[in-house]
């Protein structure tokens, strides 16, 4: 296999062309090189995969149920709309407890406004978190995080 080689002058123009020959050692080896850094890319994009797809995954059933009714006894109050797609990444994350937690739902029933309650609270941001000491959290939030923010214990995974 040959390569063009350029030669240039000290002012950087091209007089000539060569040819330099490749060895077939070399291209063995530089292909060598290309098919290993296909198969780690491969590799990396497939863990990638699998990390995201177990992300999305609800918990087991019942798992956090009794951590959601600790949470809606603590005074606390989970802000969110019907239309909101990080509301939804929320109750997904308690899987079906996500029926015994706080919710509220700011949205008006045609989806333009908000209630007077969350108007009142100065709700801005879904989903938000309201504590009992008057703390807040904005955004989808860990069970861990809400089960320590409410002195809620945290289920252990089977």
């Amino acid at each position: 296999m040959f390569r063009p080689k350029e030669r240039r002058t000290h002012y950087g123009i091209i007089i000539g062309m060569e040819e330099e020959h490749i060895t077939s050692a070399e291209h063995k080896k530089s292909l060598r090189h290309i098919k290993m850094a296909t198969i780690v890319l491969l590799v990396i994009s497939a863990a990638l995969s699998v990390f995201v797809y177990f992300q999305d995954l609800p918990p087991p059933a019942h798992l956090y149920d009794s951590l959601a009714k600790c949470i809606a006894q603590s005074s606390t109050t989970f802000y969110g709309a019907f239309w909101c797609p990080h509301c939804r990444d929320q109750k997904t994350k308690f899987g079906t407890g996500a029926e015994y937690l706080p919710y509220h739902e700011c949205a008006l029933p045609d989806g333009n406004g908000e209630t007077q309650e969350c108007i009142d609270a100065g709700i801005k941001n879904y989903p938000t978190w309201v504590f009992k000491d008057g703390s807040r959290l904005v955004g989808a939030q860990p069970p861990s995080t809400l089960a320590q923010k409410t002195d809620c214990p945290l289920p252990k995974l089977p």
